[in-house]
């Protein structure tokens, strides 16, 4: 019997849009995290250390290799971003929040503490 070839794409495509539900959703993901492994490598001899270095250890020299290993072993995960409504309901929040720090500065008469004249 013939013996299953190791495939070109590894990890497997299957497994990958297991992980993130979308075609679209693991493109965008996997491309944002090569750059970010792609800028990490190239400000290696600069010291900067800003950006975080690839969370798996891969044999692969490829930048989106290393982004779609590490979207296979869960490292990097797609967080979608807030809806209408509940950028809406974080502003109500901040404002009520503001709101009430102004009614406590209001509550000490608003006045600063004598500096001792």
């Amino acid at each position: 019997m013939a013996e299953r070839r190791a495939s070109l794409m590894e990890p497997r495509m299957e497994y990958l849009l297991d992980r993130v539900g979308s075609k679209f959703t693991l493109v965008t993901l996997a491309a944002k995290r090569a750059r970010e492994i792609n800028d990490y490598y190239n400000q290696l001899g600069e010291g900067l250390g800003k950006i975080v270095p690839p969370q798996v250890t891969s044999v692969s020299r490829k930048p989106l290799s290393i982004a779609m290993e590490e979207i296979e072993v869960g490292k990097i995960e797609a967080t979608p971003l807030p809806t209408e409504e509940e950028l809406a309901e974080i502003a109500a929040a901040e404002a009520a929040a503001a709101e009430a720090a102004g009614d406590t500065f209001a509550e000490t008469d608003g006045s600063a503490p004598d500096q001792g004249a």
